[in-house]
C-alpha cells in the first residue's frame, strides 16, 4: 500500500543518524516487546511476518512518524491481538482475562523457546515454479498502487532495470500478508541505475539492487 512508511526516495525526512556502539535494545521494555512478538508469531497460528509488516503500515501517518521503532511494534501487536481474537481491547488495557473467558493452553512453552530462537524461519519454498525472467534481461517494475501490503517501493515503479540474479522461489508477501495464500514465485535481484530512479542529477556511478518477485515485473 502507499503510505508514510514507504520513505525510500523521499525528500525532507532529515539525515540518518548513526549511533556509535548502538545497543540491540535501548530499554528493557523493547526487549520484552521483541520477545512477545516472537512468541505470538510462533505460537498463535494467526500471523506471519508479512502480516506483521502490514500491521505497522496501517498505523495513522502522524502516529507512525511520532513513534519510535519499538513503539510501532507495541501498537502493531495490540492491533493484531484484538483483530485476531486472541484478546479483547479491555483485556489488553487491564492486563486481566475477561470474566468467564476460556483458559487457553499456550501453544509455545518455555521449554520450546531455545529451539525456536535457534531455528530461523525461511520464506524460501522448495516447490516447482516457472521463472518469468532470466539473468541479463531488461525488466520494468510494474506501475501499480495496491491497497494492501506490497514490497514494491514507489520510487521504483515504472522504472527499468536488469535482472542480475535469480534467488529461487519465495513466498509472495502481497498475498501472504492477508492470508490469501503463499503464492510462491521466483524472486530476483534487479539492478537499477541511479539516473533511472532519480533523474539526470544522480551520479552515473550510483546503482541500486532491489529484490523483486515475478508479479512485480514486466518485460521492458
Amino acid at each position: 500500500m502507499n503510505g508514510v512508511h514507504d520513505m525510500g526516495g523521499m525528500h525532507g525526512m532529515g539525515s540518518i543518524e548513526h549511533e556509535k556502539n548502538e545497543p540491540v535494545f535501548h530499554a528493557a521494555w523493547e526487549a520484552r516487546i521483541y520477545a512477545l512478538t516472537r512468541v505470538l508469531r510462533a505460537g498463535g497460528g494467526k500471523g506471519n511476518l508479512d502480516a506483521s509488516r502490514h500491521g505497522i503500515e496501517v498505523l495513522p501517518p502522524a502516529e507512525y512518524l511520532r513513534m519510535s521503532y519499538y513503539e510501532r511494534w507495541v501498537a502493531r501487536m495490540v492491533g493484531q491481538l484484538v483483530s485476531t481474537g486472541l484478546a479483547t481491547a479491555a483485556e489488553v488495557e487491564s492486563g486481566q482475562p475477561a470474566p468467564g473467558s476460556a483458559k487457553a493452553l499456550p501453544a509455545l512453552t518455555a521449554a520450546m523457546v531455545p529451539e525456536m530462537i535457534a531455528r530461523r524461519n525461511s520464506a524460501r519454498r522448495n516447490v516447482p515454479a516457472t521463472p518469468h525472467f532470466k539473468v541479463g534481461q531488461r525488466v520494468r517494475a510494474r506501475n501499480i498502487n495496491p491497497a494492501g501490503h506490497t514490497r514494491l517501493p514507489r520510487y521504483a515503479r515504472g522504472k527499468v532495470g536488469v535482472v542480475v540474479r535469480d534467488h529461487g522461489v519465495f513466498v509472495f508477501p502481497d498475498t501472504n500478508a492477508h492470508f490469501l495464500g503463499e503464492k510462491p514465485q521466483h524472486l530476483y535481484s534487479v539492478r537499477f541505475t541511479g539516473r533511472e530512479l532519480w533523474g539526470e542529477n544522480a551520479s552515473r556511478r550510483d546503482v541500486i539492487h532491489l529484490d523483486m518477485w515475478d508479479d512485480y515485473l514486466e518485460r521492458a
